[in-house]
């Protein structure tokens, strides 16, 4: 089981969480759209949550900025967050805008929060799982969309909690974060989620 866990690290990367979370949205909504806007869309988190991320990393570690591959220290995060939450609040403003896709709005919206609460956290000297704050972010996602659209998904909302928990278990076994980092990040993950159901979720049902 050990050799296995290490795998959910990689799988529920933070790079991913965002295009996990957009192509279940059309999986899920895609007679709402045309083919077009669903590859525009998928495009748009696409380029701005991993494949610039993963450009600037490399800038970052060419300039000596950061030195691991896979385990960042509290210092070599700050940079990255910010440009992080910089790129989501630019996919949030260009191309989430619009009520049809509100869905996805308020995500980003929600995972933009928990990414500045956790360059927060930095700042302040603690430091919470991003990997974490993504796959709880995502489950809560799709439990709103199950609730949104009247949707039976239990079975995968139950994946996705056991995701959680053997996302929890790689990073323990991969000696990556303590139990209090863990507990943090999820927390941070999703309670901006849920604060953001008052604002779309909670007035539709």
């Amino acid at each position: 089981m050990k050799k296995i866990l290490p795998a959910f690290s990689y799988i529920f990367h933070p790079l991913f969480i965002s295009v996990y979370a957009a192509l279940f949205y059309l999986l899920i909504s895609h007679r709402y759209f045309y083919g077009y806007e669903i590859v525009l869309i998928s495009v748009q988190v696409l380029i701005l949550t991993v494949l610039l991320p993963v450009c600037v990393y490399y800038l970052l570690n060419s300039l000596g900025l950061i030195h691991s591959k896979i385990h960042l220290d509290k210092k070599e995060r700050k940079i990255p967050l910010a440009i992080q939450a910089i790129l989501l609040f630019i996919l949030i403003k260009q191309g989430f805008g619009n009520v049809t896709i509100q869905e996805l709005h308020y995500y980003f919206t929600g995972y933009l929060i928990s990414t500045l609460i956790a360059l927060l956290c930095i700042l302040l000297g603690y430091k919470a799982s991003l990997h974490m704050m993504g796959v709880t972010s995502l489950t809560i996602f799709v439990i709103s969309i199950s609730a949104y659209y009247s949707l039976p998904m239990s079975a995968i909302i139950a994946f996705f909690i056991l995701c959680c928990g053997f996302t929890a278990s790689s990073r323990l076994v991969m000696k990556a974060h303590t139990m209090d980092e863990l507990i943090l990040g999820s927390l941070i993950g999703i309670l901006p989620q849920i604060g953001l159901w008052y604002m779309w979720l909670l007035p539709s049902l």
